[in-house]
């Protein structure tokens, strides 16, 4: 399903109202160039509004859930409803919309920003200190896993520990540059990427007795009848 929401109304000077189909990465570009901040880490950030506030994603010490101010969704019974920043809960790479049961979509984002005069070369520090970790440019999904809860290090840090840094399944392969990015490097299908995650998993449970716990989300695939 390709979203198409993606209307930006600027209601006053720092506050975008933006549809869940808006990419998150030109907001975040608009955002800094206007001289607002909150919004910078976003600039180098795939993926659309409705899914960043979903996962409520992060980088850099900032996180979209911090600048959210209200969200407009649908649930099951089709009836729009306006949820307000005390109605809502976020935390890391979590939103209380993955815990709704009847929720059919999230339209669109009120987002209030702060003026700063720094905002630009905030984003310019922020991508390039990406572009030196990161596979900027290879296809990825971003972070595999989350962080542990309660661990000394990272998942990437793990996945590197355990000496899986450019290890590959098929056309998938642990990025060389982050350890929990993994990459299409060669036509991979889904089945050489499950793969390497499900290897990747076991292979640090078994030195580090840690499991590491998923931040993508699997798309069931669904044959046409």
């Amino acid at each position: 399903m390709l979203n198409r929401v993606d209307q930006l109304e600027v209601t006053e000077p720092g506050v975008y109202r933006v549809g869940s189909g808006f990419h998150f990465n030109r907001l975040g570009m608009r955002c800094f160039a206007k001289g607002f901040s909150g919004l910078e880490f976003a600039s180098d950030i795939p993926g659309t509004v409705g899914g960043a506030v979903f996962m409520n994603a992060d980088a850099d010490c900032q996180e979209t859930g911090d600048v959210v101010d209200s969200v407009e969704i649908v649930p099951m019974d089709g009836e729009l409803q306006v949820l307000r920043r005390s109605e809502l809960a976020f935390g890391y790479r979590w939103s209380s919309f993955q815990d709704m049961k009847d929720l059919a979509a999230i339209v669109a984002v009120t987002f209030r920003l702060t003026p700063s005069t720094a905002a630009t070369e905030r984003e310019r520090a922020f991508l390039e200190r990406r572009r030196r970790t990161q596979p900027i440019g290879e296809r990825s999904a971003g972070s595999v896993f989350r962080n542990p809860s309660g661990a000394e290090t990272s998942a990437g840090r793990l996945i590197e520990l355990a000496g899986l840094k450019g290890f590959a399944v098929g056309g998938a392969k642990v990025s060389n540059v982050h350890a929990n990015f993994f990459v299409n490097f060669n036509g991979s299908t889904s089945q050489d990427m499950l793969a390497l995650i499900s290897h990747v998993k076991e292979s640090v449970d078994k030195r580090f007795q840690i499991e590491l716990k998923e931040e993508v989300k699997y798309v069931p695939y669904w044959t046409q009848m």
